[in-house]
């Protein structure tokens, strides 16, 4: 069992992921489980104060190092007690790694992580230092940490075992291979007189695989050619790749 624990003032958000969808199915399961730290609980007054305001003037409020530090604390022993040799250390922010999936992949792996989920202006630096990893989700400031957190755990939990229906599920998502995903229908075969590409109706596996292995090339180059740019493309791919950019040019 993968164990989270999230430091945040704002804990009923989290219900977002533990009572519906894939994530609530996983927590059912006791694939994961998520324990849920507030701050103010750690606070050094009777106030139950967290925040402070920034040395050197500016706007708005700082989280301050000691309520949050107790709570990482308490988060880490709560760990280690339940067998988790050394709990990851996560602090989302808007300046961390970007979240991505190979380190989607190489969370999954660990037994227990520990997020903090900031909010106001920032965290005090001073406990920004004794975090293992900053972790983005994208180069845009939310509101908080925890939409951040949730993201994470709705991204790795996926990728434990039995978390999703079918096992093959996990393994053709988008990225996992360094591409977009290709392109998928359902029923009914014709809609707003647009049909299913015949090849999907063939039964033929080796020319389906070969259909989506080729759109998911084609749809990386259209839509995120970065993506092919730090990628090494197998003789194959690089001609099915050309292949996809000739049909686009002469459906022009």
């Amino acid at each position: 069992m993968l164990r989270f624990d999230v430091v945040t003032l704002f804990g009923p958000m989290f219900d977002a992921i533990t009572r519906s969808g894939v994530t609530g199915r996983a927590r059912e399961r006791r694939l994961y489980e998520l324990v849920l730290w507030n701050p103010r609980d750690f606070a050094a007054n009777a106030y139950r104060t967290v925040d402070d305001r920034p040395y050197g003037g500016g706007p708005g409020m700082v989280m301050m190092a000691e309520p949050l530090e107790k709570a990482l604390a308490a988060a880490r022993q709560r760990q280690k007690s339940s067998g988790v040799a050394k709990p990851r250390v996560l602090h989302l922010s808007p300046q961390g790694r970007l979240l991505d999936h190979p380190l989607v992949a190489e969370l999954a792996k660990e037994q227990g992580l520990v997020m903090l989920a900031g909010r106001y202006e920032g965290i005090d630096e001073r406990l920004v230092k004794r975090v293992d990893d900053e972790i983005s989700i994208g180069d845009y400031v939310l509101s908080g940490g925890e939409l951040a957190a949730m993201v994470v755990i709705d991204a790795v939990v996926r990728q434990l075992p039995g978390a999703l229906g079918d096992a093959e599920s996990a393994s053709q998502d988008s990225f996992v291979n360094g591409l977009l995903d290709h392109p998928h229908y359902t029923r009914p075969e014709v809609y707003e007189h647009e049909p299913v590409p015949a090849v999907l109706l063939s039964g033929n596996h080796a020319d389906i695989a070969r259909w989506r292995k080729k759109q998911a090339l084609g749809r990386t180059w259209l839509r995120r050619p970065d993506l092919l740019d730090k990628r090494t493309l197998s003789t194959e791919e690089a001609a099915l790749l050309q292949e996809f950019r000739n049909e686009r040019e002469s459906k022009a």
